[in-house]
Formats: C-alpha cells, structure tokens, sequence
C-alpha cells in the first residue's frame, strides 16, 4: 500500500471512528464495506422547515488516494432536484472543488477545499446547501431557474423528492 493511500485510510479510519461518536443530527455516514474505506455512503434527512424536511437521501462519497490532500467527490443516489447538485446527482459545492484559486474567479481559495476540513465539515455544509440553495453558479441551471422564477412550484417538486426518497 502506498503511503499516501495508508495516510488517507488513517485518517479516513478516525473521521469515521469521530464520526460514529458524534454525528451531527440528521446525518450518517461511513465506509461502504471494512475493505474500502475510500468509498463511504451518506444518509441525510431533509433539514427542518425546508421542502427537503422528511426526506432521506442517499449520498456516495468517493475519496481520492492522497486525501485529505485532495477532496472526496460526492453524489446523490437519491433522486434530488437542486440547483447546486448536477441531473447525474453529483454534488458541486466550494469545500469539495479543488484547492488553490477558483479559475473562475467565483470562489476565494478560503471556500475550496484543504486538508483541514473533514467528512463532517463536507456532510454539514451540503446540509447547509439543501438548506438554502445558491442560484448564481447553478449545477442544475432548470432547478435554478424554477428557484429563481417560480419558488411555489420549486418548492412543490422538492417536496415531492422527499417522498420519494420515502418510497411514498
């Protein structure tokens, strides 16, 4: 096993320890199978007083070899309709890009990822992002647009994704 993988799992194996002791409210995560800890699944239920609330969704965190060098990539498996989370589920929000400075110049460095921050820092802020989405650099440029332009019918199909994910 190459260092950089045995740090990764290290760390990985701590968060998730961290993490079983002390997850926020509203979310779980950890390694998929004792095998692989670079692949772990994520449930969150909907944040209160949102159109999410209610809801269970399904998240798959994929974690590079050299994290926490480089940040994990994310994707619902849940069907979710958000304006910062791509059709194909994956998730695009500032801690899970790159670090170093955004080559579009929407971001400052201090959002992007560093080693600092850790699977919980990554769980609460796509919490926070269900929460309250941002429209002005959409992943999902229809749900942005009906967010923008119709909130009532927005929120009505959000609220039908937390059914679903019900199996209701």
């Amino acid at each position: 096993m190459a260092s950089s993988q045995s740090t990764a799992i290290r760390r990985l194996m701590t968060e998730y320890k961290e993490l079983t002791l002390h997850a926020p409210e509203g979310i779980t995560a950890g390694p998929l199978s004792e095998d692989n800890y670079l692949v772990w699944e994520a449930l969150i239920c909907g944040p209160e007083d949102t159109p999410l609330e209610g809801g269970v969704f399904t998240a798959i965190l994929t974690f590079p070899r050299d994290y926490p060098l480089s940040p994990p990539q994310m994707r619902f498996t849940t069907p979710l309709y958000h304006p910062n989370i791509y059709p194909d589920g994956r998730v695009c929000i500032s801690i899970l890009h790159a670090p170093g400075e955004d080559p579009n110049m929407y971001e400052s460095s201090s959002e992007r990822w560093s080693p600092v921050q850790s699977v919980e820092k990554i769980l609460l802020s796509v919490v926070s992002m269900l929460a309250e989405p941002n429209d002005e650099s959409p992943a999902n440029v229809d749900a942005a647009k009906l967010f923008r332009t119709d909130r009532k019918a927005y929120e009505e199909r959000v609220r039908k994704n937390a059914q679903e994910s019900l199996g209701l």
